[in-house]
């Protein structure tokens, strides 16, 4: 008998794991649910199109783990199914001795993480790849990329269908209750049984995990907006590749820094800056009930107590565009204002704990039928596929 399975949400996670299940476990009854329209309306389609490699995370964590694995499973299926990529590398720039020992460290952890072909680049050997970069030490890591993730989501909607699964646009999940042995879903338009639910809703996660539980929220989903400027057409040429900075080790985010993206534009971002919608990509979004859920959560008090300053320079960086170039400055010397238009933005999932604490790693719970991916940013797209055979191994098989 086929084991009706929903995944709510079909952001790129939920939509590998459908197509892992739909095509390699056939006694599973495929069903995502998706409230938008199309695919990559939301964090998957909203960041830089980047494909990871596992470089900056903690040797033998889950993010270090499955990234690694992630790119390489990513850029296969790419190949496979003829999705837009591009592994043109990155460089990581440090531009004091202080940063040069943290840059160290990054490459011993991604050389213990598996990683191939990193190498130091010096002043001149940056210049030569980088020309309007300037750092004191830069470590090239070949195997990072560019993707167009749209294009992966829109593939892997295309096989969950034809391998008799169902991916079911305009059908927002308006509420989720546990019946003994079965999970009910009510959407827009019906309701129905399943035998089994994976939660990748990302953004409204522990808010699904609170519903179907009806426990206290392990992590509470605080959301942090990152904003985008888009290099103008004659200055596209600035950047060749990916240029990141030294990121500091105590934040997941990876600090502004230059991207090509897969359509041949160029960008600067982003900053992190707490968002007062889950959805809110403009600075003027609001919602009372997500700013609630942030502002009096004792977790973000201690965030902010411990994280003041960080805090204060990202909300600066969002209000003011010469804030925000300065950052870029410190890489690039040459950048101006005049070289920039408004680009996008995009709000990260991010877990926090109630100590204050970013979840670094990726966070998922099981409880009795119910699977809950309650963190899962950054790699998690690039990452999305090996994701997938993890949770099947280790959470619906086992």
């Amino acid at each position: 008998m086929l084991k009706k399975t929903a995944i709510v949400g079909g952001g790129i996670l939920g939509l590998a794991i459908g197509y892992r299940l739909s095509k390699e476990h056939k006694e599973f009854k495929v069903n995502v649910f998706e409230k938008e329209s199309e695919v990559g309306c939301h964090q998957s389609g909203r960041n830089s199109g980047v494909l990871h490699c596992g470089l900056n995370y903690k040797p033998k964590s889950l993010k270090a783990q499955l990234a690694v694995a992630g790119i390489r499973d990513m850029i296969a299926f790419c190949k496979e199914n003829e999705v837009e990529f591009d592994q043109c590398g990155k460089v990581v720039v440090a531009t004091s001795q202080e940063e040069e020992v943290i840059l160290s460290d990054i490459a011993k952890r991604g050389s213990l993480n598996g990683l191939l072909g990193l190498g130091f680049l010096n002043k001149n050997q940056l210049i030569k790849r980088e020309p309007n970069i300037r750092g004191t030490k830069a470590l090239l890591v070949p195997e990072e990329g560019i993707v167009d993730y749209k294009g992966v989501m829109k593939k892997m909607t295309q096989l969950i269908q034809n391998n008799g699964g169902e991916v079911l646009f305009d059908s927002k999940v308006n509420k989720v209750k546990s019946n003994k042995e079965k999970i009910i879903i009510e959407t827009n338009n019906r309701e129905q049984e399943f035998d089994l639910i994976i939660n990748c809703a990302g953004l409204h996660s522990d808010r699904v995990f609170f519903n179907l539980t009806q426990q206290k929220r392990p992590v509470r989903i605080v959301p942090f907006r990152g904003e985008y400027m888009s290099f103008k057409d004659e200055y596209k040429e600035m950047i060749n590749h990916l240029v990141y900075p030294v990121p500091n080790p105590e934040f997941p985010f990876l600090g502004v820094h230059f991207t090509r993206l897969i359509s041949g534009e160029r960008e600067v971002g982003p900053n992190a800056v707490l968002a007062f919608k889950r959805e809110g990509y403009k600075n003027t979004d609001f919602s009372a009930k997500d700013t609630v859920d942030s502002l009096f959560y004792v977790g973000f008090h201690n965030f902010i107590k411990n994280n003041f300053n960080f805090a204060i320079g990202e909300f600066t960086s969002s209000l003011s565009k010469k804030a925000f170039i300065n950052k870029a400055k410190r890489m690039m010397p040459e950048i101006e204002g005049v070289m920039l238009q408004k680009g996008g933005s995009g709000v990260r999932a991010q877990a926090m704990n109630p100590k204050g604490e970013l979840i670094m790693d990726f966070k998922i719970e099981k409880n009795k039928n119910q699977i809950h991916v309650l963190n899962a940013p950054s790699p998690g797209a690039t990452a999305s596929l090996a994701i997938a055979n993890y949770i099947i191994k280790n959470y619906i098989k086992n």
